[in-house]
């Protein structure tokens, strides 16, 4: 297949493009820099310049392709205040994608987020919305890969993949790298309350090949989680942080949360376990990297 990947070049993306290509797939990346399109035409791919705001050129991308993996997110205002325009302009993207797509029986595959379901471990049933189209805030992303689920009945072979908290692995900068910057700045590996609450995670590697797979197989309107450890306690993060950086570890006073993890405290604030069971048993995938303890214990995060 000729496979349309946005954020190719990314965190995630940078290491689907090798699966797909060592699969015999030729990709196309987006790349709205001159480096990203050098690290595309390093790693054998094809590079098509823009960004998601250029919607004429994702939408003429896509139809030339013969599939399209959607990773891209605009992570930096997201994460600066602007959440609201992130999920608007991913859903402008996505849904100029699914046009050039619809009738075509092609597959499109996107990246989401695993729900927190309160009192329970999430699966793959939970947390799809009734209707999107009065979600607003932090669900609006959401709203959008329901969206897609839905061009399974416009001729879309479409899948939401959703990751969990981590997606973890050497040269990770997310949420655990955030964690042990924190740790380092403040002088103690800290967790909220009695650090029991859970969050789920994936190597880096393995949701690499589950969005091969989706893209190769996934029924239309599937939802996949890409989870390898269901829920891994918070204590048990800052156990191994604070054993490395060789400091203590303590809990953190709610009244304290936002000032000591700023962006972070309200992640951290909910239990969020994750089940990939049924993904599992439909599409055969089967995590075999490092868990995310395992790997933090490596040491790479901490060099």
């Amino acid at each position: 297949m000729r496979v349309l990947v946005t954020g190719a070049s990314g965190w995630i993306g940078s290491a689907v493009v090798p699966v797909l290509i060592g699969a015999g797939h030729q990709v196309v990346g987006l790349a709205r820099s001159d480096a990203s399109a050098a690290a595309l035409a390093s790693a054998g791919a094809e590079a098509v310049r823009g960004t998601l705001d250029d919607l004429d050129v994702l939408h003429g991308a896509a139809a030339e392709s013969d599939g399209v993996i959607h990773l891209a997110f605009k992570h930096d205002i997201a994460f600066s205040g602007d959440f609201r325009g992130a999920a608007e302009a991913d859903r402008l993207a996505v849904q100029s994608i699914g046009e050039a797509l619809t009738g075509s029986g092609r597959p499109f595959a996107i990246a989401s987020g695993t729900p927190a379901e309160p009192g329970c471990t999430a699966s793959e049933d939970d947390g799809h919305i009734l209707d999107p189209a009065q979600v607003r805030g932090p669900q609006a992303r959401a709203a959008t890969s329901e969206w897609v689920l839905s061009l399974a009945s416009r001729g879309v072979r479409s899948s939401v993949v959703r990751l969990p908290r981590t997606v973890h692995g050497d040269g990770d900068g997310g949420f655990i790298a955030t964690l042990v910057r924190i740790a380092r700045d403040k002088g103690v590996s800290g967790y909220l309350g009695d650090g029991t609450n859970r969050w789920p995670a994936v190597h880096r590697l393995d949701c690499a090949d589950l969005f091969h797979l989706a893209l190769e197989k996934a029924p239309a309107g599937s939802t996949l989680h890409a989870v390898a450890d269901e829920g891994v306690p918070l204590r048990d993060i800052a156990e191994v942080i604070g054993r490395h950086l060789n400091l203590p570890v303590a809990p953190v006073p709610a009244a304290d949360a936002a000032e000591h993890f700023t962006w972070l405290a309200p992640v951290l604030a909910v239990d969020q376990p994750s089940s990939s069971t049924l993904t599992r048993e439909l599409m055969g995938w089967q995590p075999t990297r490092p868990g995310l303890v395992e790997d933090l214990d490596k040491g790479h995060y901490f060099g």
